[in-house]
């Protein structure tokens, strides 16, 4: 029977030794949250474990007490500087790795949640379903703060309130994120990425400036659909101008799947009403049998750089921990399986004020690949885009130099050069 108490409360609960899950995205439970924080001595020896998404939730449990720690699998800009510190372990894992370890080879004694308000003998996941299903059957507690602003969307996925232990009741913003600008360079990279995308193609794709170029670019295509990890403002904004539509998809025909929605205060409020929205949990929408069976299934993907034999690196910088891997490998390569997919990865040609290229001859050797030089299709800079995936190795580097900005093509092509002579 689930008991109704106040955060301050549940204190106690908490034991040196144990494994503690706090989910993330717009499920982050803050109030509970803020009263750990306030009452660090119950976190002594515990371990946080937490899929906290940048710019959302900051994944900084392991400050709630020194003898805390937690098991990150994305650098957010609050763990950062800690990351490779005692405290927090970074794991690298693709989403769908991620939610197997979760719900195979993590035990967790207490499960931290935010969910919407009863209905019935039932709680709706709301609007972030994508890791919370992999602990709610095995955790030996689940704790869930019930928050009267939550929204319940239409197809949410349901679970019966006898799995709650502890209930919360509250009632606070749910937290929004501030949309990505999108300036003249982004602007250009997301008309030519639109140009690789054909009426009724199903997309997958991410948040920040170039994606929410490319979903602008995408005002004059028809019968969209939409099958992707996370959705932001400039999806909502797409179907309700009537692009996006479903009609051509072959699974989930005439739906937006997704497994959480990070935007605007209007973006929440409209995912709790709009009747085509499905969200779902990661072992569906990054499921690589899910993701073959949509055909023209279109994977576009931002990076922090490429280097000429095609490897992306899209979470370290500098050698260290910036983001991390996410659920982009296995949309790219679910698109590579799908019939008349593609994956693209879009970026600026350069970054620090045009110093720096972003097109490099080789990843650092302290820089992990997050995708292979066989996961790609396309690259797309603001210098036009090449397909690249069966291309041989030279005329492979020769594509992707033309893609970098004019002044670094002649050093990366020495580079080249003098990393293919043999001596």
């Amino acid at each position: 029977m689930t008991r109704w108490v106040d955060a301050d409360s549940l204190n106690g609960l908490l034991k040196p030794g144990m494994t503690v899950f706090v989910a993330g995205a717009t499920a982050e439970p803050q109030g509970i949250l803020d009263s750990l924080s306030r009452n660090n001595k119950c976190c002594e020896g515990v371990r946080f474990v937490s899929v906290s998404i940048p710019g959302i939730n900051s994944g900084e449990f392991a400050s709630f007490s020194p003898k805390a720690s937690s098991t990150a699998f994305f650098a957010t800009p609050q763990n950062r500087m800690n990351i490779e510190s005692d405290n927090i372990d970074f794991v690298p894992m693709q989403y769908s790795t991620i939610f197997k370890y979760l719900q195979d080879g993590l035990p967790i004694d207490v499960a931290l949640v935010q969910l919407p308000p009863l209905q019935n003998d039932a709680v709706s996941l709301g609007l972030s379903a994508d890791f919370v299903p992999a602990i709610l059957e095995k955790a030996t507690l689940v704790v869930a703060e019930i928050n009267e602003r939550q929204p319940t969307p239409v197809d949410s996925i349901l679970v019966p309130l006898e799995k709650i232990d502890f209930a919360i009741k509250c009632d606070r913003p749910v937290p929004v994120v501030a949309e990505s600008k999108v300036d003249e360079v982004a602007q250009t990279i997301g008309v030519k990425v639109s140009e690789l995308i054909n009426d009724g193609d199903c997309l997958q794709i991410g948040i920040g400036g170039i994606p929410n170029a490319v979903l602008d670019a995408l005002k004059q295509k028809n019968d969209l659909g939409i099958h992707s990890g996370l959705i932001s403002d400039a999806v909502m904004h797409l179907a309700e101008s009537g692009n996006i539509s479903g009609r051509c998809k072959t699974q989930d025909r005439e739906k937006i799947v997704t497994g959480t929605t990070l935007g605007s205060e209007e973006l929440i409020q409209w995912a709790g009403r709009f009747p085509d929205l499905r969200i779902r949990p990661v072992s569906y929408t990054h499921d690589i049998g899910v993701l073959r069976s949509l055909d023209n299934l279109v994977s576009v993907n931002s990076a922090i750089e490429v280097d000429l034999f095609g490897q992306v690196n899209a979470d370290m910088l500098g050698g260290r921990q910036w983001t991390g891997p996410g659920g982009a490998v296995d949309m790219m390569r679910g698109a590579g399986l799908s019939k008349g997919g593609r994956s693209i990865v879009a970026l600026k040609a350069t970054a620090s004020a045009g110093k720096k290229s972003k097109i490099v001859s080789a990843l650092d050797m302290n820089t992990a690949a997050t995708a292979l030089r066989t996961d790609v299709d396309y690259v797309v800079t603001e210098y036009g885009a090449r397909h690249i995936r069966y291309l041989p190795v030279t005329e492979r580097a020769k594509a992707l130099i033309e893609l970098a900005a004019p002044e670094f093509r002649v050093q990366l092509s020495n580079e080249w050069q003098s990393m293919r002579t043999k001596t």
